[in-house]
């Protein structure tokens, strides 16, 4: 079973918009089905359904769906580290 502060992360990161479910279940080891599982039994009904409907088909959830490979913009501008 995954502890409360684990399942305020994995909740956090399913609401957030650019955080794909690959990152979710590389750092839960949880596949999307077992998330969605958990936001249904975490959340109110209204809730769910809005995180449903905001998720369903968004390109950013899934990597291989996404218009670019890895990471974020960075400026030529920014120094490396």
């Amino acid at each position: 079973m995954i502890n409360p502060e684990d399942l305020d992360r994995l909740i956090e990161m399913a609401w957030e918009d650019r955080t794909p479910f690959e990152a979710i279940e590389a750092q839960f080891g949880l596949k999307e089905n077992k998330v969605r599982q958990i936001m249904r039994s975490s959340m109110k009904a209204s809730s769910f359904k809005m995180w449903r409907k905001r998720v369903s088909g968004r390109k950013t959830r899934h990597i291989a769906k996404r218009g670019h490979v890895f990471g974020r913009f960075r400026s030529a501008m920014q120094r490396t580290r």
